[in-house]
């Protein structure tokens, strides 16, 4: 099997790992170009790629700033499938169709519902007690194509945004493996979403992790917390002892039915443990 992955974040490195690790290498890698990063502005290569070099595989890696830029090289290539994970562009129809088997993505939520930019982000805000990885046949509009495999898990009450990654990543590696010989012998019937279900989710921003401790509800603040930790970050100007001062929530629990915070970081301060 010849194929194309399109990925450039942390989750989509460790998805390639666990590909790579069971035997299936990609022909090359579409990621998106070195940028600046830090406040020093250093020019940095995308977690996929380093992940490449460090490990020496011998996957070519297309660096373009749309994917249109690199089609006459996926048109040569003759790939039988593209997989695409975390790929921060939008690939048009023209690209999806190059491959003879078409394009699968990578989608760490159970769709239709939580389509988008922060589906584990907004699993974890909703409070939903479980999640899974989905795997589409990628066509046109966001997330829509139809289902060819999914794995659903549950959601502990300790996951946070980083543990919950680690488990998609694990998961949709496995699924993968599993679901891509049954894919290219043709024994599976992809299945249309029900898009009446769909539900849309947003970046998030610093705007969004402001809470309000004397009003929001202690399951809101706590869902908040496992939600935008590390980024974009929780905060209040409220919090008891600490009034009109901007304070970053960084671990809490809910114990009682009450919010329990253990660990903060008030502004120009380092991380306290409460």
């Amino acid at each position: 099997m010849k194929f194309v992955y399109f990925g450039s974040f942390r989750l989509s490195a460790e998805i390639l790992n666990h590909l790579v690790v069971c035997g299936f290498m990609p022909a090359a890698v579409v990621c998106s170009p070195d940028r600046p990063a830090g406040r020093k502005q250093v020019l940095t290569a995308p977690t996929i790629k380093t992940l490449i070099l460090e490990k020496k595989w011998p996957i070519e890696i297309w660096q373009p700033e749309s994917p249109p830029a690199v089609s006459d090289q996926l048109s040569a290539l003759g790939a039988d499938l593209f997989i695409v994970m975390g790929y921060p562009r939008i690939i048009g129809a023209d690209i999806l169709a190059i491959p003879r088997l078409g394009t699968i993505g990578v989608h760490p939520s159970l769709l239709p519902k939580y389509r988008g930019a922060s589906p584990i982000q907004s699993v974890l805000l909703a409070g939903e007690p479980e999640t899974g990885i989905t795997l589409y046949q990628m066509d046109e509009k966001m997330d829509h194509g139809k289902i060819i495999s999914n794995f659903k898990f549950p959601i502990s009450n300790e996951d946070t945004n980083s543990i919950l990654e680690e488990k998609c990543a694990e998961v949709a590696g496995k699924l993968l493996v599993e679901t891509l010989p049954q894919f290219m012998a043709g024994k599976i019937s992809s299945q249309e979403q029900d898009h009446s279900q769909a539900t849309f989710t947003k970046k998030f921003t610093t705007a969004d992790g402001e809470v309000d401790m004397g009003k929001d509800k202690p399951e809101i603040i706590y869902n908040k917390i496992r939600a935008f930790t590390p980024e974009p970050g929780v905060w209040t100007m409220n919090f008891p002892g600490r009034e009109g001062v901007r304070v970053k929530l960084l671990a809490a629990k809910i114990a009682g039915g009450n919010l329990v915070v253990t660990k903060i970081q008030p502004a120009g301060k380092k991380p306290i443990v409460i």
